[in-house]
């Protein structure tokens, strides 16, 4: 199984985790608000009986006990006004700000007014009051607390998630760098003996049959110094030249041409031929080049096409590799450039990855899957400075 396949389920694991979470979170939040709205509103309907009966008091009348019960209220904000809509009295409103600012109270009862109904007090026939009320500031506090803690929790899987990756990615790039490092100096030394028997062979042999063999096995050689240059430029800020890519993608397609079937068709072009330059290392862009020539092979299978295409657009240079093979599905355009990921038996899944560090970080270019179809072939594209 990709290991991208398993990282990307546990990532979905780990959503619908927090996501049950906050779901749980917040119903349980608002059966308590409801539980305790309820509460309020019998408290307010209390108070408003407890109006009613004082405006028809008689003697009998424990009035100490009706003001008790108004002044027991210490959180819910309640407005009284006549039939009239004019303010007779206010509770658990903000006393000093209401004579700052004389038309406080009124903006509160208007959102009172479009938040509910008030509680009608009759308190003798035709004459009313009315009560209008707000949720507590504890009620309020019990509904957001939900998105508050949601919202805590994401930015804090956020900020972890970001450090993490920075340090992996850090970690990744230490890895990257001593490994070639590590695989140009191995190189060199076995080149350089190769070097010395050539040598030797030229002065020692006599046989023009055997003669015509070395020329085969200098150029085994140069390819071997190409690599270990290669690997020594990684890790190293390398050197941009304006090049003739159209010359440059020649000589890498004669190279692959001469490892594939004799069924392969593979072209470079330019639209209206024109001279396409483009900034680049040389040895690192062919490597890049390289790959994504390989890969088209392997797509095709032996027998199909595959175009390269050069071209200019405003500043930037289009370089397309577009092969008649399998192709990609959409899901997998991201992943095809991720360490590890490979459709080969026997792959490790570096040549991509390693393109497009190269790409991006030695060039400041893109590299992307331009356009894939099944059974119908991939166009990578690659975006250069011109």
């Amino acid at each position: 199984m990709n290991i991208y396949a398993q990282k990307n389920r546990w990532k979905i694991l780990l959503l619908l985790t927090l996501l049950l979470i906050v779901i749980v979170s917040i119903l349980y939040s608002n059966r308590l608000a409801g539980k305790l709205a309820k509460e309020e509103q019998k408290k307010v309907e209390l108070i408003a009986d407890v109006y009613r009966r004082l405006n028809i008091a008689d003697e009998n009348l424990d009035l100490d006990f009706m003001f008790s019960i108004i002044d027991s209220n210490k959180t819910v904000p309640l407005i009284l006004t006549d039939e009239a809509g004019t303010v007779m009295g206010f509770k658990n409103i903000d006393t000093a700000r209401a004579r700052r600012d004389p038309k406080y109270v009124n903006r509160q009862l208007l959102q009172m007014k479009e938040k509910r109904e008030p509680i009608d007090i009759e308190y003798s026939k035709g004459s009313h009051q009315y009560i209008y009320y707000n949720d507590s500031n504890l009620l309020v506090q019990l509904k957001y607390f939900p998105y508050i803690q949601f919202s805590i929790i994401l930015l804090f899987l956020a900020v972890a998630y970001l450090t993490f990756s920075t340090s992996r990615r850090a970690e990744q790039n230490r890895v990257w760098v001593g490994m070639a490092k590590e695989t140009a100096h191995q190189l060199g030394t076995p080149i350089s003996a190769l070097s010395g028997w050539v040598e030797h062979m030229k002065l020692i042999m006599k046989d023009s049959e055997a003669l015509a063999t070395i020329p085969e096995i200098e150029k085994d050689i140069a390819r071997l110094e190409l690599i270990a240059q290669r690997f020594s430029k990684i890790g190293s800020t390398p050197e941009l030249t304006l090049t003739n890519l159209v010359t440059e993608l020649n000589r890498n397609v004669e190279y692959i041409k001469r490892r594939a079937s004799g069924k392969v068709n593979i072209s470079v072009s330019t639209p209206g031929n024109q001279v396409v330059q483009a900034l680049i290392n040389p040895p690192l862009f062919d490597w890049v080049l390289e790959n994504l020539l390989k890969n088209a092979l392997d797509a095709i299978g032996g027998d199909g096409t595959i175009e390269v295409v050069a071209q200019r657009h405003g500043k930037s240079v289009y370089v397309d590799v577009k092969d008649s093979g399998k192709g990609i599905p959409s899901s997998k355009f991201g992943q095809v450039f991720k360490p590890g990921y490979s459709t080969k038996k026997r792959g490790w899944g570096l040549g991509l990855s390693l393109a497009k560090r190269i790409i991006q970080e030695y060039h400041s270019g893109r590299i992307f899957v331009k356009e894939s179809q099944i059974g119908k072939g991939t166009t990578f594209r690659m975006v250069l400075k011109g």
